[in-house]
């Protein structure tokens, strides 16, 4: 099967996937986090990418991010990767790949996915089991969304302001949210369209979409005439 072109469209918020090559912990010390996120601050600001939420894992990155130009998330993409590659690999001693591949991205239906998203992305060290509490992990935009520090790499999605007419009610209205549990069929739907490069929503959205890019936002059935699953139902694709 052709490999997908990456999914990339502006305007609309894409949940993006970045792993290291072979389990390789990318982040050893805080000053490599604090390095990243300088490179991702860097490249989000000379390519046109709204960060919205990101984490950064040991061996993996999480970002939730809205392109202002079709090419603005793989231009970002690719300077940040090689402005960090560089410096981990002079700083280590080391040469190579350090991340597994192309990242991978789908895009979300805003009004339906985008705060879901943001909690999956920031609530991904506690379900790892680095913390108890998401906002005691330093290297994640919580501490930014619930009001314990301000990011400058963050820029808040329009749907965040509905949450409250002041910053207080905003934040206090986004600390409830990150509370409640998230719902195993949103985790695994995040997950799904991720893994694929597929588009997360509604049907009514991934037609619009799909009318307005040259490359599938969802499976097609292959072979003799099969049940195909309903956007609206849950895949259980391995997470990415």
């Amino acid at each position: 099967m052709a490999r997908l072109a990456r999914l990339s469209i502006a305007g609309h918020p894409h949940h993006v996937v970045l792993r290291a090559a072979g389990g390789t912990t990318v982040f050893r010390a805080p000053e490599e986090h604090r390095y990243f996120l300088d490179c991702l601050r860097r490249a989000a600001h000379a390519h046109q990418l709204a960060i919205h939420a990101y984490v950064l894992m040991p061996d993996h990155v999480h970002l939730l991010a809205t392109p202002a130009t079709p090419d603005a998330l793989g231009r970002a993409m690719q300077s940040l990767g090689r402005c960090y590659v560089r410096w981990f690999n002079r700083r280590h001693h080391r040469s190579g790949a350090l991340w597994h591949g192309r990242y991978r991205s789908s895009v979300i239906e805003a009004s339906q996915y985008l705060l879901d998203c943001c909690r999956y992305i920031e609530t991904n060290p506690v379900r790892a089991g680095l913390v108890a509490d998401a906002a005691s992990y330093p290297w994640s935009s919580l501490r930014h969304h619930v009001g314990l520090s301000a990011d400058p790499i963050v820029s808040d999605h329009p749907i965040l302001w509905s949450l409250g007419n002041t910053p207080f009610e905003r934040q206090s209205a986004y600390r409830e949210l990150v509370a409640r549990p998230l719902a195993a069929e949103r985790i695994e739907r995040l997950r799904w369209g991720a893994k694929g490069g597929w588009g997360v929503g509604d049907a009514g959205f991934i037609g619009e979409l799909e009318r307005a890019c040259e490359r599938p936002l969802s499976p097609r059935p292959r072979g003799r005439r099969r049940r195909v699953h309903s956007l609206d139902q849950t895949h259980s694709e391995p997470a990415p």
